[in-house]
């Protein structure tokens, strides 16, 4: 009798073993740019993030998640330091946060070659979404031509002839302009590449004024955008010169430290604070709650990013493998965007609006959703992905 007490004691504890095992947390990388003018760009991915595992009391899909994040200060050197300390030390084979191309093109091969698995909050540069997409790699937020061929889209629409296009001198800067011109379809008077993180634009803004061109596409995010208005503004250009960008260039931060400059611009964007969904409220009212200020897109791409994560670790128990890529691929949640799909190279496929910066009822500027650019749009890269 006493042997057998043993026994089942034993197997009592070896199954409590097992059952505390099963709830050890699955660990997040989340590495994102925190510091630069960019900054708050990853924190709003980050808190968008953070929102949706709390939301969920510390658990995505059922899963107990332990959150890692750190701040890759836009240098791909630092993101892959980091990034290859959490896979050596820390053993974490899932990673999310990186939001500017040129860190996602340093970093995200060595994740996949370690077996690991990225989705994308924001970054998805031409590089990885055609021959070289792979099955561990999904953006949830769009891909890098993929935005800007709205805004393209949205110039032929207004009629415009001849254009100056502006963009950063980076892999999502050359993406913004192939983008663009892919749906515009008029005449380029000229392309002007800035750097990442320049912020005096006096000398760009003498060459559109001698350009004379009918309006201008400029792609700056962050810190980038709001002095690139603030001088459009103050150069005498703002009146002038029609203005055409993509959400980046004008989402509720830009619009809101812009102020009145950011009034007159047409621009497009796959979600707004306005959306009427019962997700996309929630979300608003969430964010607002938790961190006093309003969310941006990056904001919103993060916490979609972590409800897709959700939903593939729902399908797959937690475990990182097939299942969890068929749970991906189902994309079976709604998101603060509306409708959304996976494309076969794993980038979305979705609806894009007009978006106009207006003052709202207290006087501040505010951004307000129009009619639809373009509907379920994909990526011109998926036709080459073999997956």
């Amino acid at each position: 009798m006493r042997l057998k007490s043993l026994a089942l004691a034993g197997a009592a504890l070896l199954s409590l073993t097992g059952a505390a095992a099963a709830q050890q947390p699955l660990k997040l990388g989340i590495v994102t740019t925190l510091s630069t003018p960019g900054g708050y760009l990853g924190e709003d991915a980050r808190d968008g993030i953070l929102l949706a595992i709390a939301e969920e009391g510390g658990k995505l899909g059922g899963i107990p998640i332990q959150p890692l994040v750190e701040d890759d200060k836009l240098k791909p050197g630092d993101a892959k330091q980091i990034v290859d300390k959490w896979i050596e030390n820390d053993k974490v084979q899932l990673f999310t946060g990186i939001i500017f191309s040129n860190v996602s093109v340093a970093v995200v091969p060595s994740i996949l070659e370690a077996g690991g698995i990225f989705v994308s909050p924001n970054a998805g540069p031409s590089n990885f979404s055609g021959k070289a997409c792979h099955k561990n790699y999904y953006v949830a937020s769009w891909q890098n031509d993929n935005l800007h061929e709205s805004a393209g889209a949205l110039a032929k629409k207004l009629g415009y002839k001849k254009m100056v296009l502006l963009a950063p001198n980076y892999q999502a800067g050359k993406d913004a302009i192939t983008g663009f011109r892919r749906m515009y379809g008029g005449e380029v008077i000229e392309e002007i590449y800035t750097g990442l993180e320049q912020t005096d634009f006096a000398a760009e803004m003498a060459r559109i004024r001698a350009a004379k061109p009918d309006a201008v596409f400029q792609f700056h995010p962050g810190g980038q955008g709001i002095a690139f208005l603030r001088q459009w503004t103050q150069a005498g250009l703002k009146d002038q010169i029609p203005m055409v960008v993509a959400s980046p260039s004008l989402e509720q931060r830009i619009a809101g430290a812009a102020g009145d400059a950011a009034i007159g611009i047409a621009a497009t964007a796959h979600w707004n604070t306005d959306f009427k969904n019962a997700e996309n409220e929630a979300f608003v009212k969430g964010f607002r709650a938790k961190y006093n200020r309003e969310p941006t897109v990056y904001a919103s791409q993060g916490y979609d990013t972590a409800k897709l994560i959700a939903s593939a670790l729902n399908a797959s128990g937690g475990k990182l493998d097939d299942s969890f890529r068929a749970g991906m691929l189902k994309a079976d949640v709604k998101l603060t965007r509306g409708p959304f799909k996976f494309n076969k190279n794993q980038h979305p496929i979705q609806d894009w609006y007009e978006i106009k910066a207006v003052k709202g009822a207290d006087g501040k500027v505010v951004l307000e959703s129009g009619a639809k650019v373009l509907e379920q749009h994909g990526d011109a890269y998926a036709k080459d992905c073999n997956l």
